[in-house]
């Protein structure tokens, strides 16, 4: 189950989701250096990520490395699910939510339903 995430373990995400390949905590701390967090802060957070499901980690070596579990859409569509869930009135928010959206996301709304 995705949930929601802080902002340091937003941080953490963004480079993980960024990353071409499995990354060390050291590099998730080389990314975010202009932080000015300790590595070990950064090893804390990963290890948070972990446990709430986002993130696989394995050892290589005498390094853990870190894959996300789920793609970043696939994040934010839980994320969007779960706050959809929690409306009494799920009908008023979707509507008030398409009246909120730009031209291009309700075109990318009306193909997502027409692919349904």
């Amino acid at each position: 189950m995705t949930t929601r995430v802080s902002g340091l373990e937003r941080a953490a995400m963004d480079v993980v989701w960024g990353a071409a390949a499995p990354v060390t905590a050291r590099e998730v701390a080389d990314a975010l250096a202009d932080r000015g967090l300790a590595y070990t802060t950064w090893l804390t957070v990963l290890g948070r990520l972990e446990r709430k499901g986002l993130l696989s980690r394995d050892k290589v070596g005498r390094a853990h490395t870190y894959v996300p579990t789920a793609s970043r859409a696939d994040h934010v569509a839980v994320l969007m699910e779960q706050a959809l869930g929690q409306a009494e009135d799920r009908a008023a928010v979707l509507q008030h939510f398409v009246r909120s959206v730009g031209p291009e996301d309700a075109d990318a709304l009306r193909r997502a339903l027409e692919g349904r």
